[in-house]
């Protein structure tokens, strides 16, 4: 299996941070999109995608940008050197195909949030799954070669170093009862999944709760979200999985939905404890 450590910086965070800077640039000086494209001759649809962080910007780029907005040479060099390492090399492209583009923009998220608040309803956390059991996962998708398949095994696995890394996130994770009772590719494996969920519990940056059945109705009737939030000034953003993509919303009035949804789930979930044996007694059945 290929070892690939996760980087401590990301080169997604960074461009996402560097086109904020840009563009809070720009608007503090009242200018167009037009009429700054006017000044480096380029059309505005580049300058709105550099924004947008939808494309990677050359540091002569940013250079013509700061110029135009008359940056001080102290000031401009922390933004110059934001642009080199948005452009470093990803360490999932050593995975090629096996990372769909929808899910590269999480991995780069991923690296560098500083909490991960997980609800998920049908499927363990990807961070928290065995190797077996992700295999499980998509050969039950039918869409994957065997190849295929060992590739996003490996991906996934080289994502869970994120949790034992010296700076790692908060994860606090919420799983539905049907995720630890759905028998993901036979007893051996599901019990095998369901002890490795208990030892995540261990790590002191990990809060593991299970919501019951019995929660009745809840917050998240609509299934499966991630948030992910990042030290000052970053906010937080929403990411949603569904069967042909995925969104990801950056705007506070959503955001605030799901992480108000999430206090909410967490408050009607089981307490940390108790969910623990749960998932043991559930484990025991399944044997």
């Amino acid at each position: 299996m290929k070892e690939v450590p996760i980087p401590m910086q990301s080169p997604t965070v960074r461009r996402r941070r560097l086109a904020a800077e840009l563009r809070r640039l720009r608007e503090e000086r009242g200018l167009t999109l037009e009429q700054v494209s006017d000044e480096v001759d380029w059309h505005p649809t580049k300058l709105s995608r550099i924004e947008t962080a939808k494309r990677a910007v050359r540091t002569s780029d940013v250079r013509a940008l700061l110029a135009v907005y008359e940056l001080a040479r102290s000031d401009a060099e922390p933004l110059l050197a934001l642009a080199r390492e948005a452009r470093q090399r990803s360490w999932w492209q050593a995975y090629g195909d096996a990372v769909p583009e929808s899910f590269q923009v999480y991995l780069g998220l991923e690296s560098e949030a500083s909490s991960l608040l997980i609800y998920e309803s049908e499927f363990v956390p990807g961070l928290l799954q065995t190797e077996d059991y992700t295999r499980a996962l998509h050969q039950a998708k039918k869409r994957r070669t065997d190849d295929e398949i060992e590739q996003m095994v490996a991906v996934r696995t080289a994502r869970q170093a994120l949790l034992t890394q010296a700076e790692a996130p908060q994860l606090w994770t919420v799983i539905n009862e049907a995720v630890i009772r759905r028998v993901v590719g036979g007893p051996e494996i599901m019990s095998a999944q369901l002890a490795r969920l208990v030892e995540a519990t261990k790590l002191p940056n990990v809060t593991l709760q299970v919501l019951p059945f019995t929660a009745g109705a809840h917050a998240a009737m609509g299934g499966g979200f991630h948030a992910l939030s990042f030290p000052p000034p970053a906010g937080a953003v929403i990411y949603i999985e569904y069967q042909t993509g995925s969104l990801y919303l950056e705007k506070s009035p959503e955001t605030d939905s799901y992480l108000v949804a999430f206090d909410h789930l967490r408050a009607s979930a089981l307490p940390v404890e108790a969910s623990r044996a749960f998932i043991a007694q559930v484990a025991k059945e399944i044997k």
